[in-house]
């Protein structure tokens, strides 16, 4: 099993790469706030009263639980997709007597291999990280001058021990399906997609919904003195909601690509028409994409209007939430977060589109030409920017409204028009190139070729 797991990854180098990615910044970020909680643990209590500020404890904790589990967010939609990207492989496997056991054991297999090898680099990234924002944090005297980053290997080992078992849960979802059905169904189930969402995944994120909706509830009801913690409450809240969005996400891409697509049908009647058909008739593929873009303006959005709210009700005067220092907090997670998203939608958009190769083959073969293509993949472009958009503006307008309610008493917050609207853009030109591009490789080549058999 293990020399089979390892050739399913050379052959699908750009699906496991995205997956190592994510995996690498969950080490990565885990290593980072890590080793700043040692840091403040092995500072003596006279130094450490040097500093100015909530100290370091508080600033890591505060950075490291939204961070943390955004990172684990990424990691578990690019697993997932790289396990359905196996389907068929994993399918014939069970066809020639692979038992479900094994098959759960391949997959296990590649998990660890994958996260062994992002761990290196992300100890690495992760301890030059933390001592370049310890030193920023210095400078600005949040931090005792003294300080130092201790050389400790327990951070770095429960950064990789915490990605394995987050990795493991993941694919453990991911293969269960494939392991459990029957032999005669296997290869069938690998060649089309389910259009329900099943009951389980449904009640998962009927839950998530409702306990998102609790956490801004939470947050809504924050006295004014206490609007970091209103911040937190709502952006955790923000961050759950978008978890209801990844398990429903089949169902309401589906319902916003039909209200969507008839202009975009209207405009381009032939490459609109099988966007639409496309985008509808694969919903957990354009689920996978569309994810990681409501996650990037979904949490981008809620920090801007968060932080402008939180400006326009001090009104200039300096406050726990308004101070140089808080706003500076605020926009390095920004920032943190932003990152990402950002890559976890770039790699999902990529791995998305490349894994199309013999569906433009075959779309070749019937005659369509590769201008044909790319005016499709274009219209399903756009109509996927535009589903991953709108869901992320509703989430971040919910957990505006609800620290806005803390913050000013009104749940119509400040928002920025023209941050957001950079925002958006941003996430269009992320989103459209990236399918354009990979698009474009994916067409190259004999089309009888690709569809022979040859999917990399």
């Amino acid at each position: 099993m293990a020399s089979i797991a390892l050739g399913q990854m050379r052959r699908r180098p750009a699906a496991f790469a995205g997956t190592a990615v994510a995996l690498f910044l969950a080490v990565a970020t885990m290593t980072l706030f890590g080793l700043l909680f040692a840091t403040d643990v092995t500072t003596p209590e006279a130094v450490r009263k040097e500093a100015a500020g909530p100290g370091l404890m508080v600033i890591a904790g505060a950075f490291g639980e939204i961070a943390v589990l955004i990172a684990f967010f990424v990691v578990v939609n690019a697993l997932g997709f790289a396990l359905r990207q196996q389907h068929r492989e994993l399918a014939l496997l069970r066809t020639i007597a692979a038992t479900p056991r094994q098959t759960r054991r391949l997959v296990r297999g590649q998990v660890v291999a994958t996260t062994l090898l992002a761990a290196i680099p992300g100890w690495v990234i992760g301890a030059l990280a933390a001592r370049g924002l310890l030193d920023e944090l210095q400078r600005r005297g949040m931090a005792a001058p003294d300080a130092p980053v201790p050389v400790v290997p327990l951070p770095m080992l429960i950064a990789l021990a915490a990605a394995l078992a987050v990795g493991l849960a993941a694919a453990a979802v991911a293969a269960r399906r494939i392991s459990r059905i029957a032999l005669a169904d296997a290869l069938t189930a690998s060649s089309t997609e389910h259009g329900r969402t099943g009951a389980p995944r449904l009640l998962a994120g009927i839950g998530a919904l409702a306990g998102g909706g609790l956490l801004l509830n939470l947050a809504a009801t924050r006295p004014a003195e206490q609007l970091d913690k209103a911040g937190q409450a709502a952006l955790l809240g923000s961050l759950v909601l978008l978890v209801a969005v990844a398990l429903t996400g089949p169902l309401a891409a589906r319902l916003l690509v039909a209200a969507l697509g008839a202009p975009v049908r209207a405009l381009a009647p032939g490459a609109g028409w099988l966007a639409d058909a496309n985008l509808r008739g694969y919903a957990r593929r354009l689920s996978s994409a569309v994810v990681p873009v409501a996650l990037l303006v979904g949490l981008s959005g809620t920090m801007t209007i968060m932080t402008s709210t939180a400006g326009h009700a001090a009104g200039g005067t300096a406050s726990s939430v308004t101070s140089d220092t808080d706003v500076w907090l605020r926009q390095a997670e920004l920032v943190l977060l932003t990152c990402f998203a950002a890559v976890s939608t770039v790699n999902t958009l990529i791995a998305v589109t490349a894994d199309r190769r013999r569906e433009f083959a075959l779309l070749r073969l019937l005659g369509a030409t590769r201008p044909q293509l790319l005016r499709m993949l274009t219209a399903e472009a756009v109509l996927t920017a535009a589903v991953g958009v709108l869901l992320g503006a509703a989430v971040a307008v919910a957990a505006s409204a609800a620290f806005s309610s803390a913050a000013t008493g009104s749940a119509v917050p400040h928002v920025p028009v023209a941050d957001c609207g950079w925002i958006v853009a941003g996430a269009v030109a992320l989103t459209v190139p990236c399918i354009l591009a990979t698009g474009l490789r994916a067409v190259r080549g004999p089309a009888a070729d690709l569809v022979g058999g040859s999917r990399d």
